[in-house]
């Protein structure tokens, strides 16, 4: 199990407890119970299920120790394969494709029974994942997610969030179309932060959603689409580590963000045809004007189901928002993370870089995380804690060092001389 595996299932875990953590279930032995009586599609393990107990243990885990406290415990024969090789391999791949009505547990029961294998040789995620990795899942019966309708009372209980095509720009004479990233407040209805960007990938979204944390403080849950940036590990880990639940809509369900879809529609209709040439000519000019809009009519401007503006219903409520108590976590937190394994003469390699860390990792695996739209800092984590950031290598200043050490030598023991 690597380590990218122990956080994906840290993950699944603490979606678990959440509900619990942030208070949307009410009734924690009745939610307990639910949970314990569906099976979940666990990353790594498969298909499984759980014991109220065992979700609780994980609950009191979390409130212990945090997100890492999650992550399973290291096996103590890790590195010995525990994968389904040679004519077994063969065998139940055959015999699956004869069987593929059967579920899994079905079928992994029937195995058994006949004594095609012990349990003690092959569990049943084991075999899971194998006919997973080998597409012959067909017909099984794990049950998919539901999914809930959110109507809150409260300021930040909940943020939907999206992205909607915005209009066209000319830029030094060529035409370049816009994105609008969002999040509105389920219960204010008040934008956290929104901006336009000229790109659909993760730097945009991780600049609006750390600034509406850092104006509007922290929600407890956040309700998005399928898109690949919001199925980001980033945006996933980021949020664990906020403690907030990442939700996720049914794929071509628009419908059920209706909040923000409506908001879009409000942009569409009363911002965008009031811009100017002015405003088309930069991606800046745009966003001033958006920001300007936003704040001097949209969030002042009553809206009917609320009886009231967004901006008056959010300060109404203003004692309950949650704030960052250091805003430069938010830099950290989104950090992409990979491996590396540390050189005999202490340095790893990055980017065709040579980087120098601690000789205490010398031979071993260490996990390093960097900002992959810049790529100018390297940071050292052992265990999920910052240890340090790695330094550049100077070539020219190790070779010069090396060539003063050399002369010393030389001086104290000069060629000939005895000892």
């Amino acid at each position: 199990m690597t380590e990218n595996d122990r956080e994906k299932i840290a993950l699944f875990r603490y979606g678990l407890i959440a509900p619990i953590l942030n208070g949307q279930a009410k009734n924690q032995k009745k939610y307990l119970h639910k949970e314990a009586a569906k099976i979940h599609n666990v990353p790594y393990y498969g298909a499984k299920e759980y014991v109220p107990k065992t979700i609780y243990g994980w609950l009191r885990d979390y409130r212990r120790g945090g997100f890492d406290a999650l992550k399973p415990k290291k096996r103590s024969d890790r590195g010995k394969s525990r994968k389904i090789k040679g004519k077994l391999k063969t065998k139940l791949l055959a015999l699956r494709k004869k069987n593929l009505e059967l579920s899994v547990k079905l079928f992994y029961d029937q195995m058994v029974k006949k004594e095609i294998f012990l349990p003690s040789d092959i569990s049943y995620s084991t075999l899971y994942r194998f006919f997973k990795k080998h597409d012959l899942l067909k017909n099984s019966t794990l049950k998919q997610p539901e999914r809930n309708r959110f109507a809150f009372d409260t300021v930040n209980k909940m943020w939907q969030g999206d992205l909607s095509y915005g209009p066209w720009l000319t830029i030094n004479g060529k035409k370049k179309r816009s994105y609008l990233l969002a999040f509105i407040d389920d219960f204010s209805r008040i934008i956290p932060y929104g901006m336009f960007s000229l790109t659909e990938k993760f730097s945009a979204l991780k600049e609006v959603f750390s600034q509406a944390i850092l104006r509007r403080g922290i929600p407890d849950l956040v309700y998005v689409d399928n898109g690949k940036i919001y199925k980001s590990d980033r945006l996933h880990l980021a949020c664990a580590e906020l403690g907030i639940t990442l939700i996720h809509t049914k794929p071509y369900d628009a419908a059920s963000k209706g909040k923000i879809e409506r908001f879009f529609s409000t942009v569409k209709k009363r911002f965008v045809p009031l811009l100017g040439k002015k405003d088309k000519s930069s991606l800046d000019n745009l966003n001033q004007a958006f920001f300007r809009w936003l704040e001097k009519d949209y969030h002042r401007k009553e809206h009917k189901s609320l009886d009231n503006t967004p901006l008056k219903t959010y300060m109404k409520q203003i004692n309950r928002v949650q704030t960052l108590d250091d805003p430069e976590i938010l830099e950290k937190i989104f950090l992409k993370r990979e491996k590396r394994k540390v050189k005999s003469d202490g340095t790893i390699s990055f980017k065709k870089k040579l980087y120098q860390v601690p000789p205490v990792f010398i031979g071993k695996k260490i996990e390093i995380r960097f900002n992959p739209e810049t790529c100018d800092e390297v940071f050292i984590y052992d265990e999920g804690t910052e240890i340090t950031r790695a330094q550049p290598v100077n070539l020219h200043e190790n070779a010069y060092v090396r060539k003063e050490k050399n002369l010393k030598f030389q001086a104290m023991y000069p060629e000939g001389s005895e000892g």
